[in-house]
């Protein structure tokens, strides 16, 4: 078997074992996120027929908000990774085992002080207002929001055995995750249908624990088998670990709380402006054309730590000929986004039926917002792996500042609706979509000075 996959290398002519390790990846990880696609599409219909259309945004809305709080990691996800394959390829594996214990240990200290300040808070927040919910939800809410926040803390600190994996250029092991996670869970809101009436309370608790075991697993197997030798050691946690991963972990960190104020309150400004059944086309729409960008990504993902080997090791060669065929990937990714929006209204109706009705408008600034996502996507991973991300940081954080207010004034007062709001994002791409090409081209140029080379 071996032996023919290498011919077929030889044929479509991958040369180099570090495109290879990633082709190979590239295939496993298009299976997996093949299967978590059909789950996550068979779960739309199967929740909506579970919870109703307002529980369901809802939940989609409080999701968002929960992921607000992915930015407590400060970053240290994002530097373990560059770090971890920075010390890998240098082969300092004590140095490699340091940053991980160090890892673990920060942000399993950054979780407990979360779940602490939550706990106290809930007992003064109001979650029906804050989701603009019925006030009849106020017991389930203010029993659901600690549970799922305590379990999505928990998540911080066992989810970086998937950093270690991408790391290690073993791309496709989130992509494994995500896919037993999204059929357990298409299994378990099944059972549900069959076995308990309509709870949110009850929802909300099996979807939050159900990923917390499956990771659990895979961090007792990784840590007893392929990565003992990176096993988190409180002796090795040191502070020049963490200066070392923070130093670059503190602008990924800057990054991630512009970025999920950039595009992941969408939800939540629907919900305020509109409510919550606003959400739920917005999201089906997402949802639908985000089939290009998952497919992209299982192409461009597994380039982020390679790009990190390449350049720290000056293969400048290399790291050309991969953008250039990511480049012409990109844009057939963007052709087939033209095509989904000719065929999106018989899709729509395949899908959800007449359940949700989404606008025509809605879809074209969908396709408009994944197209040009898409199309920058490749220069990111790049600068990403290169860990020269002071200039993406400055442009993230002007344009998330600008977002909301840009957002609230498009959607309500110039009366644009929903699609004021995905209009406002789009406007908030164009100096990524601008700067990004850029600064590729200056760094594998050695012309990068000043805030291009930081």
């Amino acid at each position: 078997m071996k032996n023919k996959i290498h011919k077929l290398y030889g044929k479509v002519g991958i040369k180099s074992d570090r495109t290879k390790n990633i082709t190979k990846h590239i295939l496993l990880s298009a299976l997996y996120k093949g299967g978590s696609i059909l789950c996550s599409f068979l779960l739309v219909p199967l929740t909506i027929s579970y919870l109703d259309t307002e529980n369901y945004g809802i939940w989609l809305t409080l999701s968002s908000f929960i992921a607000w709080f992915s930015f407590f990691d400060v970053g240290l996800g994002n530097g373990l990774r560059n770090k971890f394959a920075e010390a890998k390829a240098k082969g300092d594996l004590t140095l490699a085992q340091g940053y991980v214990s160090t890892a673990y240990f920060t942000i399993g200290l950054v979780s407990v002080g979360l779940i602490f300040i939550f706990l106290i808070s809930n007992f003064y927040i109001d979650w029906t207002k804050v989701f603009n919910a019925s006030e009849k939800l106020q017991t389930q809410l203010s029993v659901l929001m600690p549970i799922v926040f305590a379990f999505f803390c928990l998540q911080l600190v066992i989810k970086l055995i998937t950093t270690i994996y991408a790391a290690d250029q073993h791309h496709s092991m989130q992509g494994q995750i995500n896919f037993f996670i999204q059929a357990g869970s298409l299994l378990l809101i099944f059972i549900m249908t069959k076995s308990f009436e309509s709870s949110l309370l009850i929802f909300g608790v099996i979807i939050s624990v159900f990923p917390v075991l499956i990771l659990i697993a895979l961090n007792f197997l990784a840590f007893n088998n392929r990565y003992k030798a990176f096993k988190p050691k409180y002796a090795l946690v040191k502070k020049e670990y963490l200066d070392e991963i923070f130093g670059l972990g503190m602008k990924f960190f800057v990054i991630q709380i512009a970025g999920i104020i950039l595009f992941s309150t969408d939800n939540i400004i629907i919900t305020q402006l509109f409510g919550p059944e606003e959400v739920v086309p917005y999201n089906i729409a997402f949802k639908y054309f985000s089939i290009v960008n998952m497919a992209l990504s299982l192409v461009i993902t597994p380039y982020w730590s390679s790009v990190t080997e390449a350049y720290a090791k000056d293969d400048l060669q290399w790291i050309r000929k991969s953008m250039n065929s990511l480049v012409k990937i990109t844009f057939g990714a963007i052709v087939l986004v033209g095509v989904l929006v000719f065929v999106a209204p018989i899709f729509y109706n395949l899908w959800i039926g007449d359940k949700v009705v989404i606008p025509f408008n809605l879809t074209i600034f969908m396709a408009l917002y994944m197209a040009l996502t898409i199309f920058y996507s490749p220069f990111t991973f790049f600068i990403n792996g290169t860990g020269k991300v002071k200039l993406q940081m400055y442009s993230i954080l002007i344009t998330s500042v600008i977002n909301i207010p840009l957002s609230i004034l498009l959607a309500k007062n110039l009366s644009f609706g929903v699609v004021g709001v995905i209009l406002s994002t789009i406007i908030c791409l164009v100096p990524h979509i601008i700067l990004c090409p850029i600064q590729y081209w200056k760094i594998v140029n050695n012309h990068a000075n000043g805030i291009w080379n930081k």
